[in-house]
């Protein structure tokens, strides 16, 4: 009688899948992605440093891995692997394509891979949304402002939306006129029947919103002036690099992990660099959800978010759960082959020997 393989299935989730699983389901995610913050605040994962992969030839292209481990009820490992191509955009085609590597914790096996440009933008809504709320002094922000007009900016509407956001105003900026155009009829599909407007310049809608969702590929600050900020906005630094150093320094900072947001020439990093120490930053989400830090209302506050890869884990892993719960998971057959250590069970019929002991 043959032993059943310890070798865990192999599965391939396409994006059609993932936005299968997540799309309705906006709050859901949005409460694993604050568990998710609860269980790192704890400890209870592991998330090393991000990898970058760049290009001497295409300076403004990189590809980041983001390895880690999450425990909790669903203890998983993995890797995303994403890369960041602006010129993309021009040729009609996303910035940003990703998959994601999820491993049995038990055997260290692949389990499945997934699409993850879904996933990644989710978390990252899911996260902006989670500290929109949580960071909102007082009565929510309805007045929102977005400094990019790409898919992530899409997304983080998407989840302000579901997650029973309301708003007076919808402004947009963007360096290309048709892509604020574009984002803007596409808010204006959207249930409800706030004014969009597109503003020509990112003093002009700082200055008019009361929440600022950054989300650029903006290498080096461009927002220098705190004075813009005078009426105390709630800021999501998403893109991380679009304030300047004076800004944050007249402002409550907000991080998801302070480790990681200091580096790699972020705008907290840079804030760092300028004042040789960290006294800028008031503490971590999870700090905001344990009510360890109390928020002023006389300085603007910004969440600057480095984006955690035990958010991509969890979110991948209840994608992959919920197909399999259903029986929708795409299992490749016999995707591992060597699963003898000397090979026994490839071994042709009549080729067995005795081995000669000596």
């Amino acid at each position: 009688m043959s032993r059943p393989s310890l070798v865990p299935p192999f599965a391939v989730i396409t994006g059609a899948q993932v936005a299968e699983v997540l799309t309705g389901n906006e709050k859901e995610v949005v409460h694993l992605v604050e568990d998710v913050y609860r269980l790192h605040g704890r400890g209870d994962s592991v998330n090393p440093p991000s990898y970058f992969l760049r290009f001497p030839d295409r300076p403004n292209a990189r590809i980041i891995a983001l390895p880690a481990s999450v425990g909790g009820e669903r203890p998983t490992d993995g890797l995303k692997w994403i890369s960041s191509f602006p010129d993309n955009v021009a040729a009609g085609i996303p910035r940003a394509s990703a998959v994601l590597i999820l491993n049995d914790p038990a055997t260290g096996y692949p389990i499945a891979c997934l699409e993850s440009s879904i996933i990644s933008a989710s978390r990252t809504a899911a996260s902006a949304a989670l500290a929109a709320d949580r960071l909102s002094r007082g009565a929510r922000p309805r007045r929102i402002g977005f400094i990019g007009a790409g898919l992530i900016g899409r997304y983080i509407h998407q989840y302000l939306e579901a997650t029973d956001w309301t708003f007076d105003e919808l402004g947009v900026h963007d360096l290309s006129r048709d892509h604020a155009e574009a984002f803007a009829g596409y808010l204006t599909t959207r249930p409800g029947d706030a004014p969009v407007v597109v503003h020509e310049s990112a003093e002009e809608l700082v200055r008019a919103s009361d929440l600022v969702v950054l989300a650029t590929v903006a290498p080096r600050p461009y927002l220098h002036d705190p004075d813009w900020f005078a009426h105390n906005p709630l800021v999501l630094n998403v893109s991380l690099r679009d304030l300047a150093p004076e800004v944050l320094l007249a402002s409550a900072n907000i991080l998801d992990d302070v480790e990681h947001c200091l580096k790699a020439d972020t705008s907290p990093h840079l804030a760092e660099q300028l004042t040789g120490g960290r006294d800028f930053i008031d503490g971590t989400l999870y700090d905001v959800l344990e009510g360890r830090v109390e928020l002023p209302s006389d300085r603007p506050v910004v969440f600057s978010p480095f984006g955690l890869g035990v958010l991509d884990l969890a979110v991948g892993r209840h994608v992959h759960d919920s197909l399999r719960d259903t029986d929708r998971l795409h299992v490749v057959d016999g995707f591992f082959h060597e699963l003898d250590r000397y090979g026994r069970a490839a071994a042709p019929a009549g080729a067995e020997r005795n081995p000669v002991v000596k």
